[in-house]
């Protein structure tokens, strides 16, 4: 809860519907469990093409990140670039979305390494990670 736009409810719930952490090896993985990468149709190693957002995840979920994510974007200024570059060259639910997707797996690493949001501002959302090695998290 200490993350700018995520509250009780927020937290909460993307607790519970993650369920353990330990599951997901990667932040990209969190992000396509939750349904927040678009489908893909591609044509061999040539053509790929980026659809509509998956409708595979929670979808409570999904509308409580984009509603925190727009807070959020506000409070970082990276974020906040990128949401004002993408509303204007694409849409603003594209935007929106995207912002969520970043929310999703800054929360995983956070939950994944113990920290507060100004100790992962402080050291970056991928800082620690190499305490948790692959191996060690797949059981090999």
């Amino acid at each position: 809860m200490t993350h700018p736009g995520v509250g009780p409810v927020v937290s909460l719930a993307y607790v519970l519907i993650l369920g353990d952490w330990r599951r997901f090896p990667r932040g990209k993985q969190v992000g396509s469990y939750l349904g927040l990468i678009p489908s893909e149709a591609s044509s061999g190693k040539y053509q790929q093409r980026m659809g509509h957002i998956t409708k595979q995840g929670n979808g409570l979920l999904c509308w409580l990140l984009v509603e925190a994510a727009t807070t959020a974007q506000r409070y970082d200024p990276s974020w906040h670039r990128q949401y004002v570059r993408l509303s204007m060259n694409k849409h603003h639910g594209v935007a929106k979305m995207a912002i969520a997707h970043k929310l999703a797996v800054r929360l995983y690493w956070m939950l994944r390494s113990g920290k507060n949001f100004s100790q992962v501002m402080e050291r970056g959302s991928h800082a620690g990670q190499s305490v948790f090695s692959h191996g060690a998290l797949s059981g090999r």
